[in-house]
């Protein structure tokens, strides 16, 4: 990436066709964080330099070395950048964004292949009992004795028998 591809002014870095890896160009915003952090890397550069070099400014080249060793040191060995993406997925699922924002922002054509990055973990599964720990607890709060609705493939509460 090249300091011409990164706009300090509207926090955006621009990534042209065929550097992504579907090929399609886009903008991204980018995070207080992220806008800091390479702000320091463009400081002093000419827009045609390359953004993120070494202290000395020499291209950074095949970055997977440092990488391993950079992870090795955090304690994450085997972390992949490919890993950052479907983090990045799950995380903005996380946060409630649509999932076409997401799939925009991570630059998934289709449903299908952004489900494939939306993995679903413990968490999650942990998140739906106690949502449903907390309706429960609503409900019965509310003067419902079970929480449970009868309906079209309800358990009724006095015979627990599935509908």
């Amino acid at each position: 990436m090249r300091v011409e591809q990164i706009d300090l002014i509207q926090q955006v870095i621009h990534l042209d066709p065929g550097e992504t890896k579907n090929d399609d160009g886009r903008t991204i915003k980018t995070t207080q964080e992220a806008y800091n952090l390479l702000a320091a890397c463009i400081a002093g550069k000419e827009p045609a330099d390359l953004a993120i070099t070494r202290q000395d400014g020499s291209p950074v080249g095949d970055f997977r070395c440092a990488w391993r060793s950079a992870c090795a040191e955090a304690g994450v060995p085997g972390l992949r950048i490919h890993d950052l993406r479907r983090t990045g997925c799950r995380n903005m699922r996380r946060l409630g964004f649509d999932e076409s924002v997401i799939m925009k922002v991570g630059g998934w054509k289709t449903a299908s292949v952004f489900k494939r990055y939306n993995i679903v973990d413990e968490r999650d599964i942990a998140e739906v009992a106690a949502k449903l720990d907390e309706k429960r607890k609503k409900q019965h709060e509310d003067g419902h004795s079970s929480g449970i609705v009868e309906g079209s493939g309800s358990v009724k509460p006095e015979s627990r028998e599935i509908n």
